[in-house]
């Protein structure tokens, strides 16, 4: 177990941060992720209210569809991503990440307030639901023995409410942060442990810990708050450009519109970048060098690929070494070993996406 946002989480099981990397890439497994902050937003203008916060086009969302988007601050920086759904029911469900917690809620609490001041109709909850979510290809089998709805009609970023496992008042999100096809599923606090163990009896379900979280993910290319994204990068810079609606584009009513905008336009100055290398494993902090010895960047994000047998990493490059194929080198304990600049995901996506 190991300290996280104020949390405890479980690192790994008895099976191993390896075996149980491999083991969601091929059966599936279950990780609580209940530490997410998860929030409703309830009233008229509500929508109005989440897009004066986020790049995106929250609405155009149809009901139970959900989007990625970026909470951005008036420099263009990231404040933090997260996932809004427009449900079904009478309101937007937010999730986004622990370590972002106090910060988001203090912002989005600040601007409810000036919008309630000036007389809109918003307001809103916190949920005490736990998350728990199965990743992984048999995924859709195990979880539809436990479900009267058709999981074949629930496309990737999409969600309902239902009962799984005989347990009611759920919220079925077919999202997640490994690559696979996977779920995500808020369930009432005082039946999660019944849930989780209901989903464990089937014998291919693994229990998977942050380890494995963390090398799927990045395998998938997936940015990391905090370590690949904060509020000194811009989504530019990230490569999040596809978050930005095109209505919102155009209107540039967003924090940091300017800035990101302007970004665009005239492109950044440094990318993030996915990187191959051999040698020793490559860490955060780790400095790229071009082959002449410069820097010209660092690493935010890396680690041996269960998947790959080799070394992935993402980070920040200048531009001008910004390109796929780019020789350059990582400095590894005093000593630079050979990397290249490599499209990501490292390993292809296998999410569920309507045909």
């Amino acid at each position: 177990m190991v300290a996280f946002a104020g949390w405890s989480l479980p690192l790994h099981y008895g099976q191993g941060h390896l075996q149980s990397h491999l083991h969601t890439r091929h059966h599936c497994s279950l990780f609580d992720v209940s530490h997410m902050l998860q929030t409703r937003v309830y009233g008229r203008d509500r929508i109005r209210f989440m897009e004066s916060l986020v790049v995106g086009d929250i609405g155009e969302l149809k009901p139970g569809q959900g989007t990625l988007t970026l909470v951005t601050n008036e420099k263009g920086g990231i404040v933090d991503d997260l996932i809004v759904t427009n449900t079904s029911e009478d309101h937007l469900y937010v999730v986004s990440n622990a370590g972002c917690a106090e910060k988001d809620l203090a912002v989005m609490r600040g601007r409810a307030a000036e919008l309630q001041a000036a007389g809109s109709d918003v307001h809103l909850e916190v949920s005490d639901n736990a998350l728990l979510a199965l990743q992984g290809p048999s995924m859709a089998r195990v979880l539809q023995a436990g479900l009267s709805d058709d999981l074949s009609k629930l496309f990737f970023m999409n969600s309902i409410m239902t009962t799984v496992f005989g347990v009611p008042g759920c919220r079925v999100m077919r999202c997640g942060y490994t690559g696979e096809d996977g779920v995500e599923i808020s369930v009432p606090a005082g039946r999660a442990v019944e849930l989780a163990e209901r989903l464990l009896g089937v014998p291919e379900v693994w229990p998977a810990g942050l380890a494995a979280r963390d090398s799927l993910r990045l395998e998938a290319g997936l940015c990391l708050y905090g370590n690949d994204i904060d509020e000194t990068t811009t989504p530019a810079e990230a490569g999040l450009l596809w978050t930005l609606g095109k209505r919102r584009r155009a209107a540039m009513d967003f924090p940091g519109a300017a800035v990101i905008m302007a970004q665009v336009k005239e492109k950044p100055k440094r990318r993030r970048v996915g990187l191959t290398s051999v040698g020793p494993p490559i860490r955060p902090h780790t400095a790229i060098l071009s082959p002449e010895g410069t820097s010209v960047g660092t690493v935010t994000s890396g680690c041996p690929s269960p998947s790959l047998g080799k070394n992935i990493a993402m980070g920040y490059v200048e531009a001008a070494h910004s390109r796929t194929g780019t020789a350059l080198t990582v400095e590894v304990r005093k000593k630079q070993h050979p990397a290249v600049i490599t499209k990501m995901p490292f390993v292809p996506t296998q999410y569920y996406m309507a045909k």
